[in-house]
C-alpha cells in the first residue's frame, strides 16, 4: 500500500509540475518576469525530480544478485538524495541566481496580467498535486505530526513528493506577490526580491531533505513500535529464556534486516534449538511482514550483553 501511495503521489505531482513548467515558460517569454522564469526552472526540476523517483522505485524492485544479496531497496534512497541535489542546484541556485542578475539590471514587467493568471493556475494545479500527497502520506503516517513523520518516515518518496509541493506551492504565491507588487508600485525589483526568496525557500528545502535522506543511506532501524513487536515475538517462544541483544536495520522501506542473540532453555538439543530459531523468525515474519532478513543466535547472557539491547528510531538525528 506505501509503495502505490507512493507512486500515485509521484504521478500526479509529475503530471502538475509539467504542466505548471510549460505554462510558467511561456508566461516568462510574454512578461520577461524573473519571478516567473524561477519558477519555471523549478517546476522543470521538479518534473525531473519525480521522473528520478520513479526510476528509483523501479530499480529498487530488482532481485538481489552476488554483488548486492540484500537487494537493491537503498537505490530509492539514493535517488531521493539525488532528489535534493537538483532541487538545490537547478532551483535554488538559479531562482538566487536570477535574482540578484535582476536586481542588478532591472527591467520593466510586460503584461503582468498574464503573469498573475499564469501563476494563479500553477496554483490550482499544484493544490491538486498536494492534496493527493497528502491523501497518501496520511494512510501511512498515523498519529504522527508532519514534521515527525517527514523526519522519521523510512518512506523516501512521500517526504521528497510533500516537500517539494509546498514549496511550489509558497513559491507560487511569492511569485504572484512579487509579480503585483511589481505592476502597482512601478518597481521591478519586487520581482527581483520574490526570485530571490524562492531560491532561499528552495534551499531550505533541500537543505533538509538532504539531510534525511542521508539518514536514510546510512542505513535507519527500524521503528520504535516495530522493534517492540519484533522483540515480543522472539520472546513469545516456550523455551526462549530472554533476547540478550537486537539490532535492526532497513536495507530498503520495506525491508528489514534483523539480527539478534537469544538465550534458549539449556537442557535443548540441537535440533531443538535450530527448531525454536526457525519457529521465532517465523513469529518475527508474522508480527512485522517487513522483516525479511533475519539472523537469531542462540547465545548466553554471560557470553552477550548484559541485558538486553534494541535498535530503535529513538536515537534518530535525521
Amino acid at each position: 500500500m506505501a509503495a502505490g501511495g507512493s507512486t500515485r503521489a509521484i504521478v500526479a505531482a509529475l503530471l502538475a509540475n509539467l504542466g505548471i513548467a510549460v505554462a510558467k515558460f511561456i508566461g516568462f517569454l510574454l512578461t520577461r518576469a524573473s519571478s516567473m522564469l524561477a519558477e519555471s526552472i523549478h517546476s522543470l526540476a521538479d518534473t525531473g525530480n519525480q521522473g528520478l523517483l520513479l526510476l528509483g522505485g523501479r530499480r529498487a524492485r530488482r532481485q538481489p544478485t552476488e554483488q548486492h544479496p540484500f537487494g537493491y531497496g537503498r537505490e530509492r534512497y539514493f535517488w531521493a538524495f539525488v532528489v535534493s541535489v537538483v532541487l538545490f542546484a537547478l532551483g535554488s541556485l538559479f531562482a538566487l541566481f536570477e535574482g540578484f542578475e535582476k536586481l542588478r539590471h532591472p527591467s520593466e514587467l510586460v503584461s503582468p496580467e498574464i503573469a498573475a493568471g499564469i501563476l494563479a493556475f500553477g496554483i490550482v494545479v499544484e493544490g491538486f498535486s498536494f492534496r493527493t500527497a497528502i491523501v497518501e502520506a496520511r494512510r501511512v503516517k498515523g498519529a504522527e505530526s508532519w514534521w515527525s513523520f517527514i523526519r522519521r518516515s523510512r518512506n523516501p518518496e512521500l517526504p521528497v513528493v510533500l516537500l517539494e509541493d509546498l514549496g511550489a506551492m509558497i513559491g507560487l504565491v511569492l511569485a504572484l506577490i512579487a509579480v503585483g507588487l511589481a505592476t502597482i508600485t512601478g518597481d521591478p525589483t519586487y520581482d527581483a526580491y520574490g526570485t530571490i526568496i524562492i531560491g532561499v525557500l528552495l534551499g531550505l528545502i533541500s537543505a533538509v531533505l538532504a539531510i534525511e535522506m542521508k539518514s536514510l543511506l546510512m542505513g535507519e532501524s527500524a521503528r520504535a513500535a516495530q522493534v517492540s513487536q519484533i522483540a515480543d515475538a522472539i520472546q513469545a517462544g516456550p523455551h526462549v529464556r530472554s533476547l540478550i541483544s537486537m539490532q535492526t536495520q532497513h536495507l530498503g522501506p520495506d525491508e528489514l534486516l534483523v539480527a539478534g542473540k537469544v538465550e534458549l532453555a539449556p537442557a535443548l538439543s540441537f535440533r531443538q534449538v535450530v527448531h525454536e530459531i526457525d519457529e521465532a523468525e517465523r513469529r518475527v515474519r508474522e508480527a512485522v511482514p517487513i522483516a525479511r532478513v533475519i539472523y537469531l543466535e542462540p547465545d548466553h547472557p554471560a557470553d552477550g550483553a548484559s541485558a538486553a539491547t534494541t535498535s530503535s528510531d529513538a536515537g534518530h538525528d535525521g
